[in-house]
């Protein structure tokens, strides 16, 4: 094959490569304003929470939730009245160690057989600027409660031809003390402050 048929064959190639990344990547707002109001559905499928907590001073230990839902109620316009709810199924904790991950199980950690669950509701929305807010709400894990302030960011909004539906990108992170709810073990060993990263699509 000549070199000039190799060129055009492969100038073909790349048009309708080009293309078809035009059809299938979704035209994203990224203005919140321009973002549709509404109540919103988290998209399990594409979702992550993850933990971090420090080791011996040494190391960060990361783990996430594998099983967890959300529901997400926002107007562009008022979003001092947005509303966020989760839940978290503890057994889902994933720290790819299977003899730690029953241990945390425990009445000493999680306690999940009377607690198999973890929420958070949000009772205060401020802006902290066009895109990011804190959602502060009451976290209620090993049957206590209390007050928990998540930075929520919003990542741009797209009709999303894979599911039908219009989708919005959010990501957040908090802090918390596990010593607050009752799980003070090896502190310091292991450490008493958590991070914790959302990363999510949402479904309206």
């Amino acid at each position: 094959m000549s070199q000039y048929l190799k060129a055009l064959f492969a100038g073909i190639a790349l048009l309708i490569l080009s293309s078809c990344v035009s059809w299938v990547a979704p035209n994203v707002e990224s203005d919140l304003l321009e973002l549709q109001p509404g109540e919103y559905q988290l998209d399990e499928n594409h979702a992550a929470l993850i933990f971090k907590i420090q080791h011996l001073g040494l190391s960060t230990y990361v783990g996430r939730f594998n099983q967890f839902d959300a529901e997400l109620n926002f107007d562009p316009n008022d979003m001092a009245a947005a509303t966020l709810s989760a839940v978290v199924d503890i057994s889902s904790i994933d720290i790819n160690n299977p003899d730690l991950s029953d241990t945390l199980q425990e009445d000493t950690w999680f306690h999940s057989a009377q607690f198999p669950q973890a929420a958070f509701v949000s009772h205060t929305v401020t802006p902290i600027n066009d895109t990011s807010f804190n959602f502060s709400g009451d976290l209620t894990l090993r049957g206590v409660t209390k007050p928990v302030t998540f930075t929520a960011t919003f990542h741009g909004g797209a009709d999303n031809w894979m599911t039908g539906k219009y989708t919005v990108g959010f990501s957040a992170v908090g802090q918390i003390k596990r010593s607050d709810f009752g799980m003070s073990s090896y502190i310091p060993i292991v450490g008493d402050e958590i991070e914790l990263e959302i990363y999510a699509e949402f479904l309206k």
